[in-house]
């Protein structure tokens, strides 16, 4: 933080996303207010990164999504790439912030493939991506959940069904016009969130969706999301928990027929 504030860019790395808590008071206290108190005069352009998420076996303590936990804190950016290119363009895009960014790097991401980036590439933060086009129902999703998003509808492409799928790739700034722009054309909207169902992401954009956008539903929404208990070690269990291709795949036939 004291880098940042005297003109650096540090990247700080946290091993396990959980470990926030152990520097929370900087996270939440210190880091994200000291532009707004000054009124402008200090900015501190830090980049918190750090391994994400669950679907691995690594138990309750280093396998949590926490997102959610960030999204409380006013003054932080929060990024989650969900594909090789976005990691390296919004990562520049980061670290060319002048407010705090936290990067989550899912950890059940950092073995997948994909087209690489090309040179001098810088994904604006903020700017969602419609990386599957559909007219029957918009899925939303972030990091590990948008190829799981996408693997349950190229399942439901089977039945007739063509989903929409949506990398919302950053939760502040959250693109919300690009949300509403693919739920006007398909009137059908599944957030797919690891975060747990209270408290999750879903959760403000479902909200956002009934304040400017309740007139494009021909359905009642539905939250593919966590369940709201500690991780459990073994693989089965875990499976009960996060959300899978299955439960997607089961809620938008919901609203497929609703």
């Amino acid at each position: 933080m004291g880098a940042a504030m005297t003109g650096m860019r540090p990247v700080a790395e946290i091993m396990f996303s959980d470990f926030l808590a152990c520097c929370w008071d900087y996270l939440a206290n210190e880091i994200p207010k000291v532009r707004y108190m000054t009124g402008g005069q200090v900015t501190v352009p830090l980049v918190v990164r750090t391994a994400n998420g669950g679907g691995l076996g690594f138990g309750a303590q280093h396998s949590q999504a926490t997102e959610n936990w960030a999204l409380t804190v006013p003054g932080l950016k929060i990024a989650a790439p969900a594909t090789p290119a976005d990691v390296v363009g919004m990562m520049a895009a980061a670290i060319r912030s002048d407010d705090p960014v936290v990067f989550f790097e899912h950890k059940g991401l950092l073995a997948s493939k994909g087209a690489p980036a090309p040179p001098d590439h810088v994904v604006e933060l903020g700017r969602a991506a419609v990386v599957r086009e559909g007219a029957d129902v918009t899925l939303v999703a972030l990091a590990a959940m948008v190829p799981l998003a996408l693997r349950a509808a190229a399942l439901l492409a089977e039945e007739g069904v063509e989903a929409e799928v949506v990398d919302l790739r950053c939760l502040v700034p959250l693109d919300m016009r690009t949300v509403l722009a693919s739920l006007a054309r398909t009137s059908r909207l599944v957030t797919v969130e690891e975060n747990p169902y209270q408290g999750g992401w879903g959760a403000t954009v479902v909200s956002i969706v009934a304040d400017e956008g309740f007139g494009l539903l021909d359905a009642p929404v539905r939250r593919v999301a966590g369940e709201c208990v500690p991780l459990p070690f073994a693989d089965a269990l875990e499976e009960r928990v996060i959300p899978t291709v299955d439960k997607v795949v089961a809620a938008v036939r919901s609203l497929a027929a609703y």
